[in-house]
Parts: structure tokens; sequence; C-alpha cells
């Protein structure tokens, strides 16, 4: 039987910091119990990390579900894991195990139904390389496998960001690699000397628009340190921003404003919001 809290914070479920409260909680750590979520009637969505969204300043009108669902289940070289899993840690411990294919999780902010439904990516790989199928849990409560050849991704981009309903699990076929251990090490130094670790971030703001990364275009504009608010442009890598301790949703989205403005004048470049924005 779920519990369903009222009135719970949203705040404490995002890495930015940012959010009201939802109308009603849950956390659940399985199919079954995502099914009895789903079907309770209210409006619904998935959380996992907290990462890559922005929840609206007056909370969630609504079911928040916290995913929770984290098993991991190796056979080979081949990985079945629960959508709730760390991401990164999956990156890892795959890693360690001197298996290779998901180095780049190593740092991403996110569960590994976050990575799957953002076709989250570093370093010219993204998580439908590796990906051999889906189970998925369709609104109605039906569940379905999806194989991979028969899933279009895209840059950040996956068939399921149309879709009403919840990623269950996740199977990905990697290879055996002795460089894969020190590849995710140089991988996390690189991340941990570039990018703001330890802040209140969503992680990467913008899309990149091209060959070069909407941080570096940002950088350029000479808007590193930008403030609106509690929110300001990190000076460590510009398309994170960071909340400083009392930032809103708003002023996030003010400040996302100011630098797509200020980019599309000196630059010429329209840059485009990655993040997911979950209104009230």
């Amino acid at each position: 039987m779920l519990l369903f809290q009222k009135n719970q914070s949203l705040k404490d479920y995002s890495t930015w910091g940012i959010g009201g409260p939802a109308k009603l909680f849950c956390k659940v750590s399985n199919a079954n119990e995502m099914q009895e979520a789903m079907q309770l009637g209210e409006r619904f969505i998935v959380i996992g990390k907290g990462s890559n969204c922005l929840f609206d300043d007056r909370g969630f009108n609504g079911l928040v579900i916290l995913n929770k669902i984290e098993f991991c289940e190796r056979v080979g070289s081949e990985y079945h894991v629960g959508s709730g899993y760390n991401f990164s840690l999956l990156g890892s411990q795959t890693a360690r195990a001197g298996i290779a294919g998901l180095e780049f999780a190593s740092g991403i902010p996110g569960t590994v139904g976050g990575a799957v439904f953002m076709n989250a990516g570093a370093g010219g790989h993204e998580t439908c390389d590796a990906l051999v199928d889906v189970q998925y849990m369709h609104k109605s409560g039906d569940l379905q496998i999806f194989k991979r050849a028969d899933l279009n991704f895209s840059y950040r981009s996956s068939p399921f960001q149309t879709m009403e309903g919840a990623i269950i699990s996740a199977r990905f076929q990697l290879t055996e690699s002795k460089a894969a251990k020190q590849n995710q090490l140089d991988l996390i130094r690189y991340r941990t000397a570039t990018q703001p670790y330890g802040e209140k971030t969503c992680g990467c703001v913008f899309r990149n628009p091209g060959p070069e990364s909407a941080g570096a275009i940002i950088e350029k504009c000479g808007l590193k340190g930008l403030r609106i608010g509690g929110v300001e442009v990190s000076d460590c890598h510009a398309n994170f921003l960071i909340n400083r301790g009392d930032g809103t949703s708003k002023d996030v989205l003010e400040l996302v404003d100011k630098i797509k403005q200020i980019v599309q004048e000196k630059e010429g470049v329209k840059l485009q919001f990655e993040v997911c924005k979950i209104g009230y």
C-alpha cells in the first residue's frame, strides 16, 4: 500500500533547490507500485534525482511520483537496470568492472530513466548508443517492451518525451575494456575541474547549438556571473545556472530569457532551453 503525502516541498527533490509544494507525493520501488500511483486518477509526473527539471514556485497541482526502482542485474556485459537507479553510479560501477560504454554517465546527476528520457550524453556519447530495450508503463498501467531499433532518438530527445507513462527499466549491451576504468577516472577529473560540483544546479541549461558549445558562446558574451534574484550564471561553466540559496523558478526563467536575448544580439545564435519546465 503506497503512502501519499500532502503538500510535500519539491525543493527537497530538486538539484536546483527550487519548487513549491506538491498536492500529493509518493515513492514507488517497483512496477506494481508505479501502476498503483498512476491509477490514482490524479494528474501526475514522475521524477528521479530532480535534475534537468524546473518546478514551478507554486508547486505541482497533482501527484509527484518519486521513482525508486533501483535494481541492477548483470549477465556478462549486459546490464538490466531499474529506471530509478543512479545513472552516474552505473557509469562508475561498469567502468570499474572493466566494462565500457557508459563511462560518460559518471558525474551526470540523474537516474537511468531520466537519462533514457532525455537521451543524456557527453563527449560524443549518448545513452541510446548502448541501449537494447526499454520496459515502459503506459498511463493505463499496461507494460510494453520497446526495442532500441524501434525507437527514434536524437540529440537530447527520445520518443518517451511525448508519451504519457513512465520508464520502468532499461537494458544496455556493453563491452569489455581494460581502458574503461581509466577513461572514467579521466572524465570525472575533467568534469570536477570544469563544472560547478557541489553547487545547486540542474546540469546544463541550454542545448549545444552546433560545434561551438552553448557554454563557450555564453562565456564569449561576457555573461559569467550575470545574476537575477537568487540565480546566477556560474563562473566555472557558463551553461550552468546556480541557485545561491533563495532562487526561484521566476528568477531562472528571467535569467534564461536574458541570456538568450544577449546571445542572439551578440552572436546571432538562438539558444534552446533543454531543461524540463514542469508547470503548476
